[in-house]
C-alpha cells in the first residue's frame, strides 16, 4: 500500500448526494453487506464510526481460499478484492444509508482498478451482493448517482456475486484505530474520517462525534 492517495472524487459536497430512491425494507435481526473500496483499512475506519454498524472485519472476496492471504492478494492476480464485511442493525441504519457512504465518503467510485496510488484489480470499487435484492437496490442506486451527475465520471462499481468471504489476518483488524500515526492511515484514512464527521454527523456513533466529550 503507498503512502499518499489522490481521492478526487471525494471532495464532492454532501448536497450532490440523494438518497437511494430503492432500498431494502427494515428486518428484524443482523444483516451484512460486503464492500470493496481500495484499503481495507480505510473503509473499515469509515464503517466502524457509523451508528447501527454493529462490526466490521476486513478481509478478501472474489477470489479461492488457497490465495485468501494478503502476500497472494497485493499480486493482483487472484481475483480477490480487499473488502469489509459489515454486520449493521436495519432498523438503525439501512442498507441503502450505507450504500450512499460507500459512494459519498468510503471511497472514488470512478476510479477503475485503483484508488489513488493504490493500483491493481484488488482495490477495485465492489458491491458484493448475497441477494438479489441486494442487486437490484445496489444497482439502482449506482444509475441514480450517474443520472443526477453526482460524478464528472462514470462510476465503475462492479456488482459481484459473494461467493464466499474471507477474514484478513489479526493484524490487518482495526488497523486505523490501532495505527492512528502510522503514515498511510494519516494520509488515506483521516481525511475519509473528516469527511465523515464533518459531512454525515447524524450517522455517527456518540463517541465519533465532535459533541462528544470524550473526543474533545
Amino acid at each position: 500500500m503507498t503512502d499518499a492517495c489522490n481521492l478526487p472524487g471525494l471532495s464532492v459536497p454532501r448536497s450532490r448526494f440523494p438518497d437511494p430512491e430503492q432500498d431494502l425494507p427494515e428486518a428484524a435481526g443482523e444483516s451484512r453487506l460486503v464492500l470493496a473500496g481500495g484499503c481495507f483499512w480505510c473503509v473499515e475506519a469509515v464503517f466502524l464510526a457509523v451508528d447501527g454498524v454493529q462490526r466490521v472485519t476486513s478481509g478478501y472476496a472474489g477470489g479461492e481460499a488457497s490465495t485468501a492471504n494478503y502476500e497472494a492478494v497485493c499480486t493482483g492476480k487472484t481475483g480477490h478484492a480487499e473488502v469489509i464485511e459489515v454486520h449493521y442493525d436495519p432498523a438503525r441504519v439501512s442498507f441503502g444509508q450505507l450504500l450512499k457512504l460507500f459512494f459519498s465518503v468510503a471511497h472514488d467510485p470512478t476510479q477503475l482498478n485503483r484508488q489513488g496510488n493504490d493500483v491493481g484489480s484488488q482495490y477495485r470499487s465492489a458491491i458484493f451482493y448475497e441477494t438479489p435484492e441486494q442487486h437490484d437496490v445496489a444497482e439502482a442506486y449506482i444509475r441514480q448517482l450517474d443520472a443526477a451527475g453526482v460524478y464528472q465520471d462514470r462510476i465503475v462499481t462492479t456488482l459481484e456475486p459473494l461467493e464466499a468471504f474471507y477474514p484478513a489476518e489479526e493484524h490487518h483488524q482495526n488497523f486505523a484505530a490501532r495505527n492512528p500515526w502510522q503514515p498511510y492511515i494519516m494520509a488515506v484514512a483521516a481525511p475519509k474520517m473528516e469527511k465523515l464527521v464533518n459531512t454525515w454527523p447524524e450517522q455517527l456513533k456518540p463517541e465519533f462525534s465532535k459533541d462528544d466529550p470524550d473526543q474533545a
